[in-house]
């Protein structure tokens, strides 16, 4: 699939400029449409099919191109992925669908929802396409409210529009900052997908600035509270279980979905004796390696042929673990909303890195792209600093001595 641009110079204006055209070809098929788009035939290159030179008229035309172009082979891509073959009618059909026929903002939004919905368990989560259909709804009840509409066309979105969105998420519905940023960023990520598509000029966030949630919530349990979860004695089992899985995450790194995925395949034997995992993220598609401890170890064999279709650990669902999680903090005293992605926080920061393991090895453990975001997790601890501390005095306590001298009389 090529797609290329070119003048229709028989349409020449007055002010000599020519309106630019595209053309996709699939095999032997070929549709040509408009890029609504005009410019001067004096800077225009036949040859590369762009603007010549770097005035704002040829850069501002050049970037627009460009992002057509992707859009195009994004939605390509898109049908082939599902399974689709497409001629070049059809593929002009489906980018210019958009732009003629969805051109408000909850249209395009649920247009956009049918198509992840056809590549979920693909290469797209389920997880996400809620969050979609969730800001989705957030959005249809705002209009409805604020604006007695049922949609709204991208022409009429402008930065305080999402402002009076932002207020109605943080005052009216009372949401937590990270929630409201979460939809927010949903919304964000629309426009910038219409634009790429040509649907819309501009950047209502232009001069939009959210509030940032702060990060006052420890997200990790100390070495005092991760021993007072092990050694606590539960009733029931429900219990018992949510605790086991969680403490399986706390000395693996796993996230609930890595977890609910294992199988007896992920377990590899090294030369030396040593038991591993071997996965890759669900989330990100990284390979993890991560070597067991005694505590995993033994979550294993306790559970061994316990767990249905193969898997490896009886997972309960999400909801289900941290409904109980929260009962055994209250009696163990943990103050914070426990949840079980501390399991993987707590993991990096006091399981590892508190104990002296580089940030290089954890980040691959945990199965990151980079340490950036390995640096999320690693929080230095009171115990971290006090050992450190300790070891510093043994290496250069005897080196350094205050001069003594005669008190002044």
């Amino acid at each position: 699939m090529k797609v290329s641009f070119y003048l229709k110079k028989n349409e020449t204006g007055t002010d000599g400029k020519a309106p630019v055209m595209g053309r996709i070809r699939i095999g032997k098929t070929e549709a040509p449409f408009s890029a609504r788009e005009k410019i001067s035939i004096s800077i225009w290159d036949t040859r590369s099919g762009r603007a010549l030179g770097k005035s704002h008229e040829a850069t501002q035309l050049n970037r627009r191109l460009d992002a057509m172009n992707v859009a195009i082979h994004a939605r390509y891509r898109e049908r082939l992925q599902v399974g689709e073959t497409l001629t070049a009618s059809q593929l002009k059909a489906a980018f210019r669908g958009i732009a003629s026929n969805q051109s408000t903002l909850i249209r395009y939004f649920e247009e956009h929802i049918h198509e992840f919905e056809k590549r979920v368990g693909k290469d797209r989560q389920e997880s996400t396409f809620k969050e979609l259909k969730n800001a989705k709804r957030h959005l249809v009840e705002f209009l409805k409210e604020n604006r007695n509409v049922q949609d709204i066309p991208f022409s009429l979105l402008t930065c305080s529009f999402i402002e009076e969105y932002d207020y109605y998420l943080r005052i009216r519905l009372r949401f937590a900052p990270r929630t409201v940023l979460r939809l927010i960023t949903r919304l964000r990520r629309m426009i910038k997908y219409a634009g790429n598509e040509g649907i819309i000029s501009g950047d209502p966030f232009y001069a939009y600035k959210p509030v940032h949630p702060r990060d006052t919530q420890k997200k990790y349990l100390t070495l005092t509270e991760l021993e007072s979860i092990i050694n606590r004695s539960l009733t029931g089992g429900s219990l018992n279980l949510a605790r086991d899985m969680f403490l399986f995450s706390c000395f693996t790194g796993l996230a609930y979905t890595d977890m609910c995925n294992l199988t007896g395949e992920n377990l590899f034997k090294a030369p030396d004796g040593i038991l591993w995992i071997r996965t890759v993220r669900r989330k990100t598609g990284v390979s993890s390696h991560i070597p067991l401890l005694e505590i995993p170890l033994h979550i294993i064999e306790k559970y061994s042929g316990t767990a249905s279709t193969g898997k490896l650990l009886p997972m309960a669902s999400n909801s289900t673990i941290n409904k109980y999680l929260k009962i055994i903090a209250k009696e163990c005293g943990i103050e914070q909303n426990l949840i079980f992605h501390a399991g993987r926080h707590t993991y990096a920061s006091t399981v590892t890195l508190s104990q002296g393991v580089p940030i290089e090895s954890v980040s691959s453990m945990l199965g990151h792209k980079n340490l950036s975001t390995t640096n999320i997790y690693a929080k230095v601890t009171d115990e971290r600093i006090g050992a450190d501390m300790a070891a510093l005095e043994l290496r250069i306590g005897d080196r350094y001595r205050l001069i003594q001298t005669d008190s002044a009389s």
